[in-house]
């Protein structure tokens, strides 16, 4: 069986997929450039958990350390190793990020995603499945957002980024047949999670008696998705490829579905909360209140978010279940064992 292909499997979703993968007899192949965007000890500490899952169940976890602008590099590695799945998980992360230091993202979000399509066609992969974004929906107010809706209207570069990774995916499938699937994430959370990301930053705030940064005032909405049920719908597109549409209608073209094997879906809970009500869940799981400091609005931020995620249930047959309150209490439950609170 060919190993999967797994980049940024240091990463946050790439750790946790890798990790599923790993326990159920797959060979991973893994890649990651280890940069200091954040906390290049948690990454570490990823890396370390895989390796160890790896022994115990005696299954190969090969980790290479490259950048996906090292064209040479990432052809070797495909070339040795020829994987017939890959999962796209590496990125510059981050809208606020890509304001102050909008070359990386064109560096590693642009040409590091060439070099991966042509990796998948010179080798003939068979599913190869890559991280978009929810924020390619950009000035887009009518909710839930769904895949068919024009995303030509991005707020920020990261976006704009993420939706030329479509773009491109698409005529590569077109030109050479390969099946792409592109996933538009929307916030993800839980254990080993993002420093950068709500969850991390508040909980750290609340346990150090500091204030959280609230922007628009409160006002924002997410559909905020715990990780155990975003690596299950992973796994489960493995053996999902991207087929043509035979629906397709070119008079009437939607974006989601294409004559070529390329498939948009949504990947989020579905299920969009008040950014003050998850707050309240954090509280109450560390059992303590937070001093708030309101602000306007961040440049590149949208003030909600919400997933339409029917295509995707349907294409894997899974719905995510698990409730803000109990992914909050397992995060909040590794946070305090991994820095000893």
């Amino acid at each position: 069986m060919a190993p999967i292909f797994i980049t940024g499997s240091a990463g946050f979703i790439g750790f946790h997929l890798s990790k599923k993968l790993i326990e159920n007899g797959y060979e991973v192949i893994g890649i990651d450039n280890l940069n200091d965007y954040y906390d290049l000890n948690l990454k570490l500490s990823r890396i370390k958990l895989l390796e160890n899952i790896s022994k115990r169940k005696n299954v190969n976890f090969i980790l290479k350390k490259i950048s996906l602008e090292d064209k040479k590099g990432i052809n070797d590695i495909f070339e040795t190793y020829k994987p017939k799945i890959v999962f796209n998980l590496a990125a510059q992360a981050g809208v606020r990020y890509s304001i102050t230091n909008p070359n990386a993202y064109i560096q590693s979000n642009i040409v590091g995603f060439s070099n991966i399509l042509e990796c998948c066609r010179s080798i003939k992969v068979k599913n190869l499945i890559y991280a978009s974004s929810s924020s390619v929906y950009g000035g887009n107010k009518l909710m839930p957002f769904k895949e068919d809706q024009t995303v030509d209207h991005p707020v920020s570069l990261y976006a704009a980024t993420k939706k030329s990774n479509e773009i491109m995916a698409h005529s590569y499938s077109h030109l050479y047949n390969l099946p792409a699937i592109g996933l538009r994430f929307f916030t993800v959370y839980g254990p080993l999670g993002r420093p950068d990301m709500a969850l991390f930053l508040f909980t750290e705030k609340i346990l150090k008696n500091e204030p959280i940064k609230i922007f628009n005032n409160g006002d924002m909405i997410r559909d905020f998705t715990y990780i155990g049920d975003i690596v299950e719908s992973l796994y489960r597109l493995k053996d999902k490829p991207a087929k043509g549409a035979n629906e397709f209608d070119y008079k009437k073209p939607d974006p989601s579905i294409s004559w070529a094997p390329h498939r948009i879906f949504n990947i989020g809970n579905s299920n969009p909360i008040q950014l003050m009500q998850y707050i309240d869940e954090i509280e109450n799981a560390l059992g303590k209140k937070a001093i708030k400091e309101y602000l306007p609005m961040q440049p590149g931020d949208v003030q909600a978010t919400f997933a339409d995620t029917n295509k995707l249930e349907k294409w894997i047959k899974f719905k995510p279940n698990t409730s803000i309150k109990n992914g909050v209490i397992k995060f909040i439950n590794w946070y305090k064992e991994y820095y000893q609170y």
